[in-house]
């Protein structure tokens, strides 16, 4: 065995299985959707409010500034130069109403940035004849400019703009995003209260997955009818599925303590009955096979969940490769880096690295020398310990790949010369999903088959 010396890993892209799967969760699905609906509906309730609202608002302003014209023309034409004087100050000072003369030189823009401004000009068109002229900026002073005649003189009034009511595109502006933050917390209250009870029923089916059924229990109290019956409905089948487990595990441990009494005493009996030393030998053999596949059986069986605790993958690995030193048969390399931690139950990833080891050295052995090349490298992923445990045999039918995890599946004659109970990889497939972790296998480009394992960092 050579510990010291890594061969070269077959490298590539994981598995489908090894990668995390991203999407949208339910609740970002919902809330989404939600808000857009809202928001769409504010748009366009707010599109058909101002088209209501724009003819009312420029007959309401144009008569409003028609009627202060009328009055400041009136004022001007009857009144003296010296009335007149004092009658332009007193408007400025009460009123905030400044007239001035227009002069032919005098430049201005237009008061219609926008429908409502041109439907104001019209209006005021109307009412005081077509020689109007409403501004927006008169010699680039800005304000309300209405230029309006009084016989053969001309002038200007000057008002405050907000007289046609506030800024249009500002007020719309406050109102759509007032609406928008409101129909975004509606929408998360929505959306979150729609999906806490599907998030409890994925916890606990979570949790029932584990082998914990006690803590996948839900509520079957709540107000709605259609959740609190899938809730006493789940709560059911986590009842019987839970007598069930009861049922299987004190079973197999009833079968494994009524098989092993009688191999003991046929174990003792070959050793003291046969006198032939290779026919005691295959017998002793076959006991100890039969001992190792009850033993299969119970670790298949485990119902209870792992304790995971910060565990050295170093140590486990070394302990493993330790145990199978003295085969003459299978080669191990390993590379991990020092002191590298994970988060799993020590006795359980124990059993995985050495069940691993024992698969790849039945029907992992090159044809050329009949030896198990077995490679074992970890590498650190974000927050992940990715671990490949690979040989260098024939690998594997692609059909059959995904078959290998099933219980009691034994694949083709190439990987099968050995006798087992097909347990061994189906065992290691759950032990590391009840540790939280994932494992898939693979067949690598230059022959063998390589067991991906995925843990958390500790």
């Amino acid at each position: 065995m050579d510990a010291t010396n890594p061969m070269p890993l077959e490298t590539g892209p994981a598995p489908l299985e090894m990668r995390p799967h991203r999407g949208y969760s339910l609740f970002w699905r919902t809330f989404f959707f939600l808000a857009l609906l809202l928001f769409g509906s504010i748009v366009a309730w707010l599109q058909t409010f101002r088209a209501l609202e724009s003819e009312p608002r420029a007959i309401q302003s144009a008569q409003q500034l028609a009627s202060l014209v009328n009055l400041s023309r009136v004022a001007l034409r009857y009144s003296d130069s010296i009335a007149r004087v004092s009658l332009i100050k007193t408007l400025a000072d009460e009123e905030q109403v400044r007239i001035t003369q227009r002069e032919p030189t005098d430049k201005f823009e237009l008061f219609d940035s926008d429908e409502l401004g041109k439907r104001i000009g019209e209006k005021l068109k109307t009412r005081l004849g077509y020689d109007t002229v409403v501004a927006s900026a008169v010699n680039g002073q800005k304000g309300l400019w209405v230029g309006f005649t009084i016989d053969e003189d001309s002038y200007w009034l000057l008002t405050d703009p907000s007289k046609v009511g506030p800024s249009r595109n500002s007020t719309w502006v406050i109102w759509l995003i007032t609406a928008a933050a409101l129909s975004l917390a509606g929408a998360a209250f929505i959306a979150r209260l729609i999906n806490r009870p599907l998030k409890q029923l994925s916890f606990a089916a979570s949790r029932m997955r584990d082998g914990d059924f006690d803590a996948s229990r839900l509520d079957e109290k709540v107000a709605t009818s259609e959740i609190r019956e899938v809730n006493i409905g789940f709560n059911r089948m986590a009842e019987q599925l839970s007598k069930i487990e009861q049922d299987r595990v004190i079973m197999l441990a009833g079968i494994s303590h009524d098989l092993r009494t009688p191999l003991a005493r046929l174990r003792l009996e070959t050793e003291l009955s046969v006198s032939d030393l290779d026919a005691r030998a295959h017998m002793a053999a076959d006991i100890a096979q039969l001992d190792a596949i009850i033993d299969k059986f119970l670790d298949y069986a485990r119902p209870e969940p792992p304790h995971l605790e910060a565990v050295s993958l170093n140590a486990v690995v070394a302990a493993a490769v330790y145990a199978v030193s003295d085969y003459e048969d299978m080669r191990v390399t390993v590379n991990i880096s020092e002191n590298m931690t994970i988060l799993a139950d020590q006795v359980e990833l124990s059993r995985v690295i050495s069940n691993l080891l024992e698969n790849a050295r039945r029907y992992g052995k090159t044809p050329e020398t009949g030896i198990a090349w077995v490679e074992i490298v970890a590498r650190i992923r974000d927050q992940w310990v990715l671990i490949k445990v690979r040989d260098h045999g024939k690998g594997v039918a692609p059909e059959i790949l995904p078959k290998l995890t099933s219980p009691f599946f034994r694949g083709d004659a190439a990987r099968t010369a050995a006798t087992g109970a097909g347990l061994g990889l189906a065992i290691v497939e759950k032990t590391i999903h009840r540790m939280g972790g994932m494992f898939s296998l693979a067949n690598t480009a230059s022959g063998g088959l390589v067991a991906h394992i995925k843990l958390r960092r500790a």
